[in-house]
């Protein structure tokens, strides 16, 4: 007879429930049974409830997405999950369409979307590029001068490419940002309104992004530089939560009487092209202006911007200083340089009847090219000819006037530039910063003032014929040509100069990264831009949670509601069970007992019957 027994129960209630038989007294058997079932019930519930609900999105550490193989996989356009963003960038140098994704919020207010690069099924990147507006628009009769109707038509190509590559049914959920940056600023503000106003109306008809008038506009230099230093941290991971072996700094938001917070440290740019340079860094201490001038020339360099979906949240306010210098670029300097020494010469040849720079027998002796070299500068149909001393102290001495250095700072007009923490601060140098430390001189990445001017000496000093020779042996990078050897003296002299006259960075600063990708990646302004523009994408989905918590779905309330009426469904039966076993283990006892009475009378009459 199968039989289980509790030995844990009182030893008032011990008792052993069988298949056929119930050994307790019929209270304590009822009230036992009870709780078993009681119990029993509270187990399944809790177990299912945590099935069901136990697979929550709760907000967890961030991973570095660029670091993780999710990110050099190709996307899952499969995943009805995911969500799609479109930054189109109308440069200069042509225009390019970036598509980009991200799973949804992790439900942390303190956290920003986890946006990525979208990569097709070969695992590259979705870009494509076109040529630039006026390069196109250049032959005979431009056709945005004669009308605008052919700026819709020009992008048309991009964006029917991030059409076949975004979901067809996430189009429509899909933001689309067109941002035109320095090629139309030099365009008229008629023809910037028109060409934007053709955009807002045309592109719709084609394409059922989500696009509206605010997502097609003129980026000035100033929200470039601030996209570009977004971007760069976020790949970084710098706007994630400070960990204790980060390193951090104390930051005061808004007013100067707040409560400064501590969170993990950001990095600056300095990026150097051919024709500007610029600087982007955060300022985390509250500034104060010496005068109304000063104050003035501080808001156009500095912005502060909440990256946080939640404005009353201060973790993601940032104050960063951002200026570009025109002219200042690595190529524009030397065209600069150039242009002064043609006019310093012909002006000293006219007074003194010389004729140094104006033939071959007598060239102008330039410190800033390589020993031996041989060139010439054209302005004007005058021609200087130059031979190269090779002379990079020297160089640096005359390179440094070009700075246009007021009040020992670089700053517009001398009149502000916020400071920098140099003891707690990490910056990164890219282009011309990364070229001239590593395409001759081999030391690209951690940044060493003495090993880089001593390098950059050695070859200025090294005559023309050798530093061929070793071009041709390979000894350079491959990105090493006969333009960057010419001109590498003075555009490592204009670096350094740049870096410790201009910006004075001290000589044993030792936080500088020069570097041309970040993990292997070329980071866009445009992962800034999206970063920004969608950066109050997450309350939606806070507020979806925060709905679904205080006011449960009604599948979760039929669910809790039908698991009850189940449970009491069940013990309605189990207890009929029980009184039903219990009444037919009173009428077997009822029949015993008259057996017994029975038995006892007939033994009576038997023994009345015995002689």
């Amino acid at each position: 007879m199968a039989r289980i027994t509790f030995s844990c129960l009182p030893a008032s209630w011990y008792c052993s429930v069988s298949l056929l038989s119930l050994g307790c007294a019929p209270r304590q058997r009822l009230l036992f049974l009870l709780i078993l079932f009681i119990t029993s019930a509270t187990l399944l519930l809790g177990t299912y409830q945590r099935q069901l609900w136990g697979s929550q999105r709760r907000p967890k550490a961030r991973v570095n997405m660029y670091l993780s193989l999710e990110s050099m996989e190709a996307t899952d356009v499969l995943n009805p999950a995911l969500n799609y963003g479109i930054v189109v960038d109308c440069g200069s140098s042509g225009s390019r369409v970036f598509v980009y994704y991200w799973p949804p919020h992790n439900g942390n207010p303190h956290t920003l979307l986890d946006i990525r690069q979208m990569k097709d099924h070969d695992r590259k990147p979705v870009v494509k590029k076109i040529k630039p507006v006026w390069v196109l628009f250049s032959q005979v009769s431009p056709p945005w001068r004669r009308t605008p109707a052919q700026a819709s038509d020009y992008l048309h190509p991009l964006l029917s490419f991030a059409a076949a590559h975004v979901p067809q049914n996430k189009h429509k959920e899909t933001p689309l940002y067109i941002l035109c940056t320095a090629g139309m600023r030099l365009l008229p503000e008629s023809q910037q309104a028109a060409i934007l106003e053709d955009l807002v109306t045309d592109v719709p008809l084609e394409f059922d992004f989500l696009f509206s008038r605010s997502h097609a506009e003129v980026i000035s230099g100033k929200q470039e530089g601030v996209y570009a230093w977004i971007g760069i941290n976020f790949v970084l991971g710098r706007f994630d939560h400070a960990d204790e072996e980060d390193a951090t700094v104390e930051v005061t938001t808004g007013s100067q009487n707040q409560q400064p917070i501590s969170r993990r440290r950001t990095v600056g740019i300095i990026d150097m092209g051919g024709a500007s340079l610029q600087i982007a860094y955060e300022v985390p201490s509250a500034i104060t202006f010496s005068s109304p001038q000063e104050e003035e020339a501080g808001k156009s360099v500095l912005a502060e911007f909440n990256l946080g979906c939640d404005v009353e949240h201060t973790q993601h306010v940032y104050r960063v200083y951002v200026t570009t210098f025109l002219g200042f670029g690595g190529n524009m300097a030397r065209q600069r340089y150039e242009d002064q020494l043609v006019n310093n010469t012909l002006a000293k040849n006219r007074f003194l009847t010389t004729q140094t720079g104006l033939n071959e027998d007598k060239p102008y002796l330039d410190p800033c090219l390589p020993a031996g070299l041989s060139d010439t500068a054209v302005r004007d149909n005058n021609t200087l000819y130059l031979r190269g001393q090779g002379d990079w102290t020297r160089c640096q001495e005359v390179v440094r006037p070009f700075l246009g250095l007021h009040n020992g700072t670089m700053s517009p007009g001398g009149v502000y530039q916020a400071p920098i923490n140099f003891s707690n601060s990490e910056f990164y140098g890219f282009s011309e910063f990364f070229y001239c430390t590593e395409d001759v001189l081999r030391l690209g990445g951690q940044y060493d003032s003495e090993k880089y001017s001593r390098a950059a000496s050695d070859f200025c000093s090294t005559k023309w014929s050798t530093l061929k020779q070793r071009l041709d042996n390979k000894l350079f990078s491959q990105q090493a040509d006969l333009g960057r050897l010419k001109y590498q003296c003075f555009k490592s002299a204009w670096m350094y100069e740049v870096l410790h006259s201009g910006f004075r960075f001290p000589t044993n600063y030792t936080s500088l990264k020069t570097a041309q990708l970040v993990y292997d990646k070329e980071v866009q302004w445009t992962l800034g831009a999206i970063l920004f523009k969608t950066r109050f994408l997450p309350l939606r989905d806070l507020q979806q949670e925060t709905l679904r918590q205080s006011h449960p779905s009604w599948l979760r309330s039929s669910f809790v509601y039908n698991h009850h009426l189940f449970s009491l469904c069940i013990l309605v039966v189990v207890l009929a069970i029980l009184l039903y076993i219990l009444r037919l283990r009173r009428i077997h006892q009822r029949e015993q007992r008259q057996a017994e009475v029975l038995n006892l009378i007939w033994a009576e009459e038997g023994e009345a019957l015995l002689p």
